[in-house]
């Protein structure tokens, strides 16, 4: 019983120890922002949507990783007097990411830099002809500095992590992106 319980006491320490793991991936929920969406004097307004995102690393030190992720930003549509607009974003981005030395094994303090890659269309629709005719559209791709900052809890390999990440989106005010995930680390 006593090689069983120090066995027992060995495992469980061995994972407290590994609980950042090497590998981690996460989904989660996010609360997406890209204010005053114009393109070519055309206001086709705010994206402001509960949406979800997804991403993955790996941690080869305690101190610092390597992170990409996938962001669906939202859409929106609006109707105005003579049709309707609709704006649709997404970004996948690219991270370091440092993570700050605390004394408490299981909270992660971090920060991150990097660059996204995101992609903006939107469209505008006159209701003067049966259909709708699609008088103006556009669809923007881009590459630009990205950052962010966040905290998560682990106990074991799951844990739980709130962030905020921003990034440039030319004819915005930009992308904030604030998310609660999941993350699960293995290896």
């Amino acid at each position: 019983m006593r090689r069983f319980s120090l066995l027992l006491l060995l495992a469980l320490a061995a994972t407290a120890a590994r609980a950042d793991g090497l590998l981690y991936a996460g989904a989660g929920l996010s609360n997406d922002k890209v204010d005053d969406v114009t393109h070519t004097g055309v206001a086709f307004g705010d994206i402001k949507k509960t949406s979800w995102k997804v991403f993955a690393g790996v941690r080869p030190l305690h101190v610092l990783g390597i992170e990409a992720d996938y962001m669906d930003l939202g859409n929106h549509t609006q109707t105005l007097i003579g049709g309707t607009t609709s704006t649709d974003a997404k970004a996948f981005a690219a991270y370091g990411v440092g993570f700050l030395p605390l004394p408490v094994p299981w909270l992660d303090v971090f920060g991150k830099a990097g660059v996204a890659r995101w992609k903006l269309s939107g469209d505008a629709n006159s209701a003067g002809t049966l259909p709708p005719s699609s008088f103006f559209a556009f669809s923007d791709r881009g590459t630009d500095f990205a950052w962010g900052v966040g905290a998560q809890a682990h106990f074991g390999n799951i844990g739980g992590r709130l962030e905020y990440e921003r990034f440039d989106i030319p004819s915005t005010n930009g992308a904030r992106i604030f998310s609660l995930s999941v993350v699960l680390s293995f290896l």
